[in-house]
């Protein structure tokens, strides 16, 4: 969260330079087509284009895998710093063998990672086999596809020591903050320390029977200490932004919140613990804000429990109505799947999974009454978390074949976001680049994602905005000038977030609008 201090100068500043904007029903006035003129000037030249993205405020990425955010790089340094050896068969970062000698520490087949620092070829090899750089099809016998080698590319970041997990999120926050970012949400506490528990309570399909079994086998503890495990990532991620001895650091600014991962993929009886706890996890610990399904949704066990595992989140969130949930739903091409899997994942994660939000909800088109379907996100305000370069390189989804047009006809709203920017080799200014040149958009459009990201996130407190058309701000803001607003934006940091937003955008425009005059 930003520091107090910080807080109050922004908000200052939002009042000071945003007097007016929320007028009952604004018309085009002239600095908006001003804007619109700059925005259709940068699109003639991608370079262009890329400055003004990267400049424009872009408020939240609320849908970021902390550990495949992270690029390729960085997990080779820390592997040479470790001590640890490279796979020689997929250029994957491994632990040293058991039986090494000193002179050989990698055994006579491993590569020392620390290679890789000297030896441009071999860090060219890794940096490939982490990430989606120069993939090409049939290069990799093992994993041929690029869905497979997304995947695949998660078991290769190595057993790297969790002292540079500060460094590593510091990384991760300081490229938002470079981009004018102001507020994440990582994926990264996941609850596969739950397994234990769940294979001694078991599962035989008794929802009630087996939250109580859990419940009398200490569930407790275990939530306990995923929540020391937040502890330790605040304080790494403190102590990687250098914020305690200055809270004016790159990155201190940005307010980063975590998600909790259930791991689909795994058996029955563990993912009912794991959703449990997360859900008493994220009703209890304001900086958890919500639990998400991840793994391939197409997966054999995820496809296998689909419906199985809605019908848990449906039991358990109506215990837990605090916890906020974003599911990963839809992120599926034909193909991938028999048609059968294409038809209800986005369907019954709203229905029966409670999502506030869709991760990628890539096969929306091809869902049972897929008009309805579309009726029913825009109804329910359900927002879609577009991931652009992640559904070109695993599901080989892009162009007009991408619902994002599809969504925005519906009335759906969408923000974008990157998924693994360090896997894709992209970040959140590339994204809006990619849709920007692909799908048309105005810089009103752009502005109404941004403020969809802030909109729908998770983060503490009432909203700024009477309702998403973001014309009227709520009634103790009305008057910018009164002490009911000053107020209203301390007790609320989702509002503060939103002022602090209206206040970057004004003066990235006020720098803009000389350029788009000439």
């Amino acid at each position: 969260m930003l520091a107090p201090k910080t807080i109050s100068r922004a908000s200052a500043l939002f009042l000071l330079a945003t007097a007016g904007l929320f007028a009952a029903a604004p018309k085009p006035n002239k600095s908006a087509q001003q804007m619109e003129s700059a925005l259709a000037a940068a699109k003639k030249n991608p370079l262009d284009l890329y400055s003004f993205l990267q400049r424009m405020p872009k408020g939240a990425d609320l849908h970021n895998h902390f550990t495949g955010a992270v690029y390729a790089e960085s997990y080779i340094n820390a592997a040479a710093e470790d001590g640890l050896c490279v796979n020689p068969s997929n250029f994957g970062i491994i632990a040293p063998p058991a039986d090494a000698e000193s002179a050989t520490p990698c055994g006579k087949s491993a590569i020392p990672a620390r290679t890789a620092l000297t030896d441009p070829i071999l860090r060219s090899e890794i940096i490939d086999s982490l990430s989606m750089r120069d993939f090409v099809s049939g290069h990799d016998v093992a994993t041929s596809a690029g869905h497979d080698h997304f995947f695949a590319t998660f078991n290769r970041f190595g057993p790297w020591k969790i002292e540079h997990r500060k460094d590593l999120l510091a990384e991760v926050i300081r490229r938002a903050a470079d981009q004018n970012e102001s507020y994440l949400e990582l994926m990264v506490v996941n609850g596969g320390s739950l397994s234990p528990l769940g294979t001694q309570v078991g599962f035989d399909g008794d929802f009630a029977g087996t939250r109580d079994k859990l419940l009398a086998a200490g569930i407790d503890q275990y939530v306990a200490r995923l929540k020391t495990n937040v502890d330790q990532l605040e304080q790494d991620r403190i102590a990687g932004l250098g914020c305690a001895s200055k809270a004016d650091a790159p990155g201190c600014n940005v307010t980063v919140r975590y998600v909790y991962q259930v791991l689909r993929e795994f058996q029955k009886e563990h993912v009912f613990a794991q959703i449990m706890a997360g859900l008493m996890l994220a009703s209890s610990d304001p900086r958890i804000v919500g639990i998400n399904f991840v793994q391939a949704e197409d997966g054999a066990t995820a496809l296998r429990d689909y419906h199985l595992q809605m019908q848990m989140l449906d039991y358990l969130k109506l215990l837990y109505p605090k916890a906020h949930v974003t599911l990963h739903a839809g992120e599926l091409a034909p193909g991938l799947v028999p048609p059968e899997a294409l038809r209800f994942h986005i369907r019954e994660a709203v229905e029966l999974g409670h999502a506030e939000r869709i991760g990628h909800g890539v096969d929306v088109g091809y869902e049972s009454d897929s008009p309805a379907l579309l009726r029913e996100l825009a109804r329910k305000q359900v927002l879609v978390e577009i991931n652009l370069t992640s559904n070109d390189l695993i599901l080989g989804v892009r162009g007009q074949d991408h619902p994002l047009p599809l969504y925005r006809r519906a009335g759906v709203p969408v923000a974008l976001s990157t998924d693994d920017e360090g896997v894709s080799r992209s970040h959140l200014t590339a994204e809006y680049a990619r849709a920007v040149s692909g799908y048309s958009l105005t810089y009103a459009d752009l502005k109404q994602m941004v403020r969809n990201s802030l909109e729908w996130a998770f983060v503490e407190g009432a909203s700024l905005w009477r309702d998403h058309t973001y014309r009227q701000a709520v009634a103790d803001c009305v008057n910018l000038s009164d002490t009911k607003c000053t107020a209203f934006l301390d007790k609320n940091p989702k509002a503060r977030l939103q002022a602090d937003l209206e206040h970057r955008f004004a003066k990235f425009e006020q720098q803009m609008l000389p350029h788009a005059a000439r």
